[in-house]
């Protein structure tokens, strides 16, 4: 019995460990999100909804986000649909997904800045500009006193501290200048 008991556990550990192996969170400085997004929109978000594609493996739940503002890389006004893996089309068919913004930051009206990519699969077949870094890429901002702000969200985070999103889009600027051409146009 204890040689049982100590097989099952060996076995137990072998697997989280090999669990945790795989699941890995990568942080992002405000240099390596740019280099990694194609744009940044600061904006409202006009409209929300959640699409099911149903794929050979299964049901896959995407949440599109509508966001009209500017473009914090060229500063040209703009309205851009972004979306991130997870949601419920209904109050029993969806899925939840831990590495999606939290629900209040993503209501229509709220005001956020968003880094996002074009991704030809995100999977199921479905196509769009993602969320960089899931919950990672998306920030909410506030209006302030001296203007807008956007909040940061700690160590490890591409926006760590708060900061005016006037200076956010300096820097931001400042470091997309540095990128090398995009060799083939994505809708975004």
């Amino acid at each position: 019995m204890r040689k049982m008991h100590a097989l099952w556990c060996s076995a137990v550990l072998a697997t989280l460990a090999g669990g945790t192996a795989l699941a890995q969170i990568k942080s992002f400085t405000l240099g390596e999100m740019v280099q990694t997004a194609d744009q940044a929109v600061h904006g409202q978000i006009l409209a929300s909804s959640v699409v099911r594609v149903d794929a050979a493996d299964g049901p896959h739940y995407f949440t599109k986000l509508v966001i009209a503002g500017r473009r914090l890389y060229d500063g040209q006004t703009t309205t851009v649909e972004v979306a991130f893996r997870g949601g419920f089309v209904a109050p029993t068919d969806g899925v939840f997904n831990s590495e999606a913004p939290a629900a209040d930051d993503v209501q229509v009206g709220k005001r956020v800045v968003a880094f996002y990519r074009w991704a030809d699969d995100m999977g199921g077949g479905f196509a769009g500009n993602a969320l960089v870094a899931a919950h990672g890429g998306l920030y909410r901002t506030v209006e302030g006193p001296l203007g807008a702000a956007v909040l940061g969200r700690g160590e490890g985070y591409a926006v760590g501290a708060n900061r005016r999103v006037a200076d956010l889009e300096t820097a931001v600027r400042t470091l997309a200048a540095q990128k090398p051409a995009q060799t083939e146009e994505q809708p975004k």
